[in-house]
């Protein structure tokens, strides 16, 4: 695995996250408590024996530069290496990255240098478990050009994806952007028996889906980014492989999540608390890696919490309910305070012990508070009897200083303060 160099695509504004995303890059977005989004592609990449990483970013990326310093440190003895290239101007081209095409277009004496073979492309900002080893045996074996991940869906959810038509042999023949037409599906439909006999139960779907996860002969890659001005890797790139290359497809049947807006988001936190979720962040053979912080364990003083993940460094008061929900780092929870179907991702550090009430809430949750089916975001502080919920009559966006409603979910921006009593007003 030492000849692969790995790409992790570190996105754009990140538009459909707002406003997740607009203090920092889709990257950085925390995840489940105490990981960030950036951590999953990396630790697959580490847990398959991949080293050699490059991150692209540019877009409010100061977060998440500092979280891949803190945490991806290597010894001097196995050459392993995280490393950021943040769009800047060089004498190839003093412009910002355009695509994800033309952000790897824009580092390719990277990827020329001695010793790299294959170069794989990922993107920061999905949530699923592969060994990249097994799709590289996948690659050699079918003697590809390209490789590309691809997961089995059914016709509903082809809609929203990049569709791939196959041939018997695995080779991909075709891709079409989000088929919506029945005739547009005919194109792409795959039968269920040939998903069946690769191994793969079918349960009746009949579409191979691209997962973003592409996986380049290093020639090949630098021939088709040096020989065409394409921008996007999935709208042009893989499709102009596909007309001129060997394109070949691993198959995936494991849980599989593109994090790319909030109501993604906020449904995927909730299902890693649940009793069986999608995806376990707990595996010994393939952990999530994150930053090592240390904090205090958690101190739950009568509360009652069900079917939840708490993360280090929360105190939770008496009589407080937590459920279906999601605690991150150091959060300080009052008494009675009731949270359900709710992501709060913490603060970046302790409040001070002689804050004093008089100058305004604390950074926490105040006494009385109610939070349901919310993100509240970062360093927030809420004061008593706040009551942080969509009654379900606001279905369009909406925005004040304090919070936003997006897909008819509440959220709580990063770093408000919400006095005592406070309820959502325009």
């Amino acid at each position: 695995m030492r000849n692969v160099l790995s790409l992790v695509l570190g996105g754009g504004r990140g538009a459909r996250l707002y406003p997740l995303t607009k203090w920092r890059s889709k990257p950085a977005v925390p995840l489940a408590g105490k990981y960030r989004l950036i951590d999953i592609p990396l630790s697959n990449c580490l847990n398959s024996g991949l080293n050699r990483i490059y991150v692209l970013t540019q877009f409010n990326s100061v977060s998440l530069h500092r979280h891949i310093r803190r945490t991806y440190i290597f010894d001097a003895y196995g050459g392993g290496f995280v490393e950021l290239l943040a769009a800047q101007q060089t004498n190839e081209g003093a412009l910002w990255y355009q695509g994800t095409a033309d952000a790897v277009r824009q580092n390719l004496r990277y990827i020329e240098e001695p010793g790299i073979e294959y170069v794989l492309i990922l993107s920061g900002d999905q949530l699923y478990r592969i060994d990249f080893a097994e799709m590289l045996a996948t690659h050699r074996l079918t003697g590809a050009d390209v490789t590309i991940a691809g997961l089995p869906v059914d016709r509903e959810t082809a809609k929203g994806m990049g569709i791939m038509r196959l041939e018997d042999s695995g080779r991909v023949a075709g891709f079409l952007e989000k088929p919506q037409t029945d005739k547009e599906m005919d194109i792409v439909r795959m039968e269920p028996s040939w998903i069946d006999a690769r191994g793969i139960p079918s349960r009746g779907r009949d579409c191979l889906a691209s997962m973003g996860i592409y996986l380049f002969h290093r020639n090949v890659l630098v021939d088709l980014l040096t020989k065409t001005d394409y921008h996007d890797f999935g709208r042009e790139i893989f499709p102009a492989a596909v007309r001129t290359h060997k394109v070949m497809v691993h198959l995936f049947d494991g849980y599989w999540e593109d994090i790319g807006t909030i109501r993604s988001f906020y449904e995927a936190n909730l299902a890693l608390a649940q009793p069986n979720p999608p995806f376990d962040m707990a595996s010994r053979e393939a952990p999530i890696y994150t930053r090592a912080r240390f904090l205090p364990s958690s101190k739950f003083d009568g509360a009652t919490v069900k079917n939840s993940l708490v993360a280090d460094g929360c105190f939770v008061g008496d009589g407080a309910v937590i459920e279906n929900s999601i605690i991150g780092l150091r959060t300080r929870i009052g008494r009675n305070v009731t949270i359900r179907n709710s992501v709060l991702m913490g603060a970046d550090a302790f409040a001070h012990a002689d804050e004093e009430r008089t100058a305004g809430p604390l950074l926490g949750i105040g006494d009385g508070t109610v939070i349901e089916g919310a993100i509240i975001d970062k360093n927030c502080h809420i004061g008593h009897n706040v009551r942080i919920a969509n009654d379900g009559s606001r279905t369009s966006s909406e925005e004040t200083p304090e919070a936003v409603i997006a897909e008819g979910i509440m959220m709580i921006q990063k770093g408000a303060v919400l006095p005592d009593g406070w309820r959502f007003t325009r």
